[in-house]
């Protein structure tokens, strides 16, 4: 699975690896790849395959749960067609309350004790998905997984998950994306080293 939807987010252009210019992010961080999950919500058979594959992942892992949590916004489609399919309720977080009528940080009802899934596409440090789980524990709902489409695979996020005591299970990740771009020949050989060192050091990475 890891290597199919690497080819997915590949051929759709999902994903962009370069590093002739390399991508800024908004951190200032520079890095050889850029991606963008939403895209996939306009490709309705890829689309299919990545909520399949997702409720494969929850099965093959035999998941205790009774509901979903999405992050805001990018988790919130993924998480709604699950669960659709799951028949199983569904909340979804914001970054921030809202500054108006209730204030709400939450959308949906959380039941004490139960457990929720946390939901989203794409994970960096995992900020997001930490908030997110922080903002069901406060509503006295319980959180031990998080599931995503892609994760970067940083250290910080294995860290930020570590320390809120939740596992992450993806559908693909970093490592599995650059072998399927370099055997469909989106990157060249010599680049590999290049791409992969920026795994393990990307905020001092420094393009060549």
């Amino acid at each position: 699975m890891p290597d199919k939807v690497a080819e997915i987010l590949l051929k759709i252009n999902a994903v962009m690896l370069r590093t002739k210019p390399p991508f800024r992010w908004a951190s200032g961080i520079l890095s050889p790849i850029y991606t963008d999950n939403r895209l996939l919500m306009g490709h309705v058979r890829e689309r299919e395959f990545i909520v399949n594959s997702f409720i494969r992942l929850i099965k093959k892992n035999k998941l205790n749960f009774d509901g979903f949590a999405a992050t805001a916004t990018a988790g919130i489609p993924w998480a709604s067609w699950i669960a659709q399919k799951m028949k199983k309720p569904m909340v979804y977080v914001r970054s921030e309350s809202k500054d108006h009528g209730r204030e709400n940080l939450m959308e949906g009802k959380i039941e004490e004790d139960k457990k929720y899934i946390v939901v989203d596409d794409l994970i960096s440090t995992g900020g997001s998905s930490v908030n997110t789980i922080t903002a069901v524990r406060d509503k006295n709902g319980v959180v031990e997984h998080c599931i995503a489409i892609f994760t970067y695979e940083l250290e910080k996020a294995s860290q930020n998950f570590q320390n809120a005591n939740v596992q992450l299970l993806t559908l693909t990740n970093f490592t599995s994306l650059v072998k399927a771009a370099l055997k469909q020949e989106y990157i060249a050989r010599d680049q590999l080293s290049h791409i992969m060192d920026w795994k393990k050091h990307p905020e001092g990475w420094v393009a060549v």
